[in-house]
């Protein structure tokens, strides 16, 4: 029998097992015990300056790394202030854990005062991850942390809240050996169900796919449905699964009325891992199937997103990595022939976003030109990105983009790029937004100078937020509250011990930027552009 330890131990013991190398987080009085136990297991602890920092960095842990990003928080206000990051988390189906402590056993909703006691902690959390779970002993943890990263593994993944009393973590637990699942193999919808969308494609003259983020494991298998002539429009989850330079290529620039006329034009659209929602689509509609005319075809690992927002013909349910390689396994013994790919979609999509390039193009372009093939690039809920990276920054499966698409947070891209490089230092990762974006986690430079970091930060400084204000005037209210005083964020990084440069033109970004990717910290590049 092993000698008593605190509940505490349980959690960071089942941490370890399932291979969990870092977690993101700050200790406060409640989960004390959680600490007590992180030096002696190899797991590597990031502190944040705030939980929604730490949230936001599992999340670009998670998306570079593929494996799940873990927070650690105190109870009440400490898991509260990562609300906002798991609920980016859920909205973009990515796995991340988060542990904190709650109310003593028997005191959940009892108000009396106990510290930092919210009405109803795991309700809270419920509302807006995957699941809230609350176990009871630390005997439990255990078998609940080896459940929860099964099902990261084998279903959609989204975010996951563990809550344990503070007097289970406090408590004496004696340790035993920490269960690891064996997972199951993923599996596919069956022969005759393939055979189906085959028959389906061998007869439409104007098939498109339509691949989101959940299709990010099956880049291969895209890139090999795109060798056969079918063209691939991506959203922006999905950006970079398929080469952009591909001549099948489409981009992703769902959100464009000229993708919308492609996508409704198509006379087959096979959907793969994507919920087609407004997020994407900024008001688009994708125009259901028609009998004889138009078939809607979905592959999802999730049943609950076969029929969101189009009705699928043709529902597929299994993994996204399964199913299109069965589909490419019958295509080749049908004989399917190579198809050219001559629409012009390509170019009315690419001749939309033009519409809207303003600045944000040659910031794409001198960035790109300037750094390696597989750069990752942090961006937020700014025009730089999504009028930006998003049309003008080619990506092949090599990069990835970092971006909070379905949530539409502001403060994501410093603390996603800090969590992306702690999850691959030996990839060039960059963290590109606007200052309105900057000012609600510029705090996390402070994690990243600390942590010797070398990540370009280029803030795009267009004096506030200028997306509202645009819509303001679209809408006849006189703008307020949007036009902002700016601050000297090169002076300000240097305060905290970062480097902290201004670039005096665009075309000084990329220089800036390469020089960066060398330092021994993190360096702000402050560029003006209004």
């Amino acid at each position: 029998m092993s000698d008593p330890v605190t509940g505490g131990a349980a959690v960071i013991d089942a941490l370890a097992a399932h291979g969990v190398q870092d977690v993101f987080g700050i200790p406060g009085t409640h989960n004390l015990e959680l600490y007590r136990h992180l030096p002696g297991s190899g797991i590597r602890h990031v502190v944040t300056r705030h939980e929604q920092g730490a949230g936001y960095a599992a999340d670009g842990y998670a998306r570079v790394s593929g494996r799940p990003g873990v927070l650690i928080t105190t109870s009440g206000p400490g898991i509260t202030n990562a609300i906002t990051a798991l609920a980016t988390a859920y909205a973009d189906s990515v796995p991340v854990l988060a542990v904190s402590p709650g109310p003593p056993r028997g005191t959940v909703g009892a108000d009396v005062g106990w510290l930092h006691e919210a009405k109803n902690q795991q309700a809270a959390l419920e509302a807006v991850c995957g699941r809230s779970i609350r176990v009871e002993s630390a005997d439990e943890i255990p078998e609940v942390v080896a459940g929860i990263f099964e099902r990261f593994a084998t279903s959609r993944p989204r975010p996951v809240h563990l809550e344990i009393p503070v007097d289970v973590l406090e408590g004496p637990w004696t340790r035993r050996p920490v269960p690891v699942r064996a997972l199951p193999q993923p599996v596919g919808p069956g022969r005759s169900r393939v055979e189906e969308i085959a028959a389906v494609l061998d007869g439409s003259r104007r098939p498109l796919v339509v691949a989101g983020g959940g299709a990010r494991g099956a880049a291969p298998q895209v890139r090999s449905l795109a060798d056969l002539g079918l063209p691939v429009l991506t959203t922006v989850n999905g950006k970079g699964i398929l080469d952009e330079a591909h001549p099948s290529a489409l981009g992703a620039g769902i959100r464009l009325a000229a993708a919308h006329h492609t996508l409704n034009d198509a006379d087959l659209v096979i959907a793969v891992g994507t919920e087609l929602g407004d997020s994407d689509l900024w008001g688009g509609v994708v125009a259901p199937g028609r009998p004889g005319e138009r078939t809607v075809v979905r592959i999802d690992i999730d049943p609950a997103q076969m029929h969101k927002n189009v009705t699928a013909d043709l529902a597929v349910v299994g993994d996204a990595t399964i199913v299109l390689a069965e589909l490419l396994d019958v295509l080749r013994e049908k004989g399917f022939a190579t198809r050219s790919v001559t629409s012009g979609a390509r170019e009315a999509i690419a001749a939309d976003a033009d519409a809207d390039a303003g600045p944000w193009a040659q910031i794409q372009q001198v960035l790109a030109d300037a750094l390696p093939a597989d750069t990752v690039v942090a961006g937020d809920s700014s025009q730089v990105t999504y009028y930006g990276t998003v049309h003008y920054w080619p990506f092949t499966p090599a990069n990835r983009l970092l971006y909070p698409t379905g949530y539409a947070t502001l403060g994501y891209g410093l603390p996603a790029a800090i969590g992306a490089k702690v999850a691959a230092p030996e990839r060039p990762v960059i963290a590109v937004f606007g200052d309105g974006a900057a000012m609600f986690s510029i705090q996390e430079l402070m994690t990243a100078a600390e942590q010797r970091l070398a990540i370009p930060v280029v803030i795009v400084d267009n004096g506030g937020y200028a997306e509202i204000r645009e819509q303001m005037v679209d809408r006849g209210i006189e703008p307020q509250g949007v036009d902002l005083q700016r601050p000297d964020f090169a002076a300000l990084a240097r305060a905290i011990g970062a480097h902290g440069v201004v670039a005096d033109s665009v075309e000084e970004l990329g220089t800036l930027a390469a020089a960066a990717l060398t330092g021994d910290r993190p360096t702000v590049i402050h560029l003006h552009i209004a």
